[in-house]
């Protein structure tokens, strides 16, 4: 059977079911990213924001990075309004022109440095239909933190206008390679401020969050074949937490941030694990004479879903965490693999093979049904938002490696691209930074 995938993700994965494959990445410069917005929402909030007042002499444009993140969540539509002047927070806006224009909510805000040198983000969020100040914000950041201070505005926003929390603010890891050198990198959810988190001149793959958002296990290949580690994102220490004999990877952390499942090959073949997310003799987690790997954990801890050839072809699978229950999730199509959960345990995004293709794929577990979310054909390593909104994966576009999102009904996606290069193996981070 052929297990063949179009990364070294996709290749170590392969390597369970008798595949070749080689992955050939280029850094971004500096991951500086540029967000292109295409598809139209069925139903989007027509949002307009006044340049900040001040922005103009600050290093980041404020006002230009919140509407970027509310764009590309897919729940709003910006609105130009010409001729209303400047409009800071505290300015009472005649709110007429914008409901004459079709605008729903307004922001307004300044930025301004402080004598200590940070910088004084402000800003105000209106109703326009209902004329009322739906509150605002303020931050003394350092230049650094401006984006942050940004995205964290669009957090509140979105959270006001929506009744769901934002995810703007949080992280993702991805991994780059340029001539021989992988490196994994921490960055902004838009891509921006990406901070090296390890350099290797082997092979770095499957970036996975812990719960709490202060540790990314990852496999290296440092040395010589697939080993797992576990590391500290803010001190940069990491320690070993799998380095048996054969292959160790496809690390996923359990929801308490206690154990680590893994796909180990000690008794000759790719099997499931669990073992102490700080490392110790690992535990069979399923016995089984059929080729397992990727495993994820439910939300609620009770159940993991994985990857197995137990049917002929590979195919998405859940058990209980006791390792009971085995029942087969994926059934349309004949090769579906790369489980990924939302955080509340709704839905099911995965990569499944179409004549050829990778797609990604969204399943609403509830129902069962399945809908496509891209029309690419080289499609990997999906993976949610926290507040399971939106899911950013890996993709080819015009023959080069870029990160996507996409709205859970791929209506609305945004292009996350480097400058120079490429990027793969995106992982989205937990609330809390």
């Amino acid at each position: 059977m052929t297990f063949c995938l179009s990364s070294l993700h996709r290749l170590l994965v392969g390597l369970c079911f008798a595949c070749a494959a080689v992955l050939v990445l280029v850094q971004p410069a500096h991951a500086q990213f540029r967000v292109e917005v295409s598809g139209v929402g069925l139903t989007q909030v027509p949002i307009s924001f006044v340049a900040f007042k001040g922005q103009d002499a600050a290093p980041q444009k404020i006002s230009a990075i919140v509407q970027a993140d509310l764009e590309r969540s897919g729940q709003f539509r910006p609105v130009e309004v010409a001729g209303v002047g400047v409009l800071d927070e505290l300015t009472l806006p005649n709110l007429a022109i914008f409901r004459q224009a079709g605008v729903d909510a307004l922001v307004t805000g300044s930025i301004s440095k402080l004598a200590d040198g940070r910088f004084d983000v402000r800003y105000r969020l209106w109703d326009v239909v209902k004329g009322q100040d739906l509150g605002g914000q303020s931050f003394a950041v350092t230049a650094a933190d401006l984006r942050l201070a940004a995205h964290r505005a669009a957090d509140f926003i979105y959270e006001k206008l929506t009744g769901d929390k934002g995810a703007f603010s949080t992280r993702i890891a991805y991994v780059t390679k340029a001539a021989q050198r992988y490196q994994l990198w921490v960055a902004d959810a838009d891509g921006e401020n990406a901070a090296p988190a390890l350099a290797s001149a082997e092979p770095i793959i499957s970036p996975a969050w812990s719960p709490d958002g202060s540790q990314l296990a990852y496999v290296s290949f440092e040395s010589r074949k697939p080993v797992v580690y576990a590391h500290d994102v803010s001190s940069g220490k990491r320690r070993l937490v799998a380095n048996f004999k054969g292959s160790n990877s496809a690390p996923s952390w359990s929801p308490d941030g206690k154990t680590i499942a893994l796909t180990l090959s000690l008794g000759g073949g790719s099997q499931l694990f669990l073992i102490n997310a700080n490392g110790g003799e690992p535990r069979r987690w399923l016995q089984s004479s059929s080729i397992d790997t990727e495993p994820v954990f439910a939300p609620d801890g009770r159940s993991i879903y994985f990857v197995s050839d137990r049917g002929a072809s590979p195919q998405i699978y859940r058990a209980s965490i006791t390792g009971q229950s085995v029942e087969r999730v994926t059934f349309t199509g004949t090769y579906n693999i790369s489980p990924a959960l939302s955080p509340d345990g709704r839905w099911l995004a995965y990569i499944s093979r179409v004549g050829g293709a990778f797609k990604l794929h969204m399943m609403d577990l509830q129902s069962g049904q399945v809908h496509p979310i891209s029309d690419s054909t080289s499609d990997e390593s999906p993976s949610f938002s926290p507040n399971g909104k939106m899911v950013v994966y890996a993709t080819q576009q015009q023959g080069r490696e870029a990160l996507m999102t996409s709205t859970l009904d791929g209506r609305v996606k945004a292009k996350l691209s480097g400058q120079g290069g490429d990027i793969r193996e995106p992982h989205w981070g937990p609330f809390g930074r």
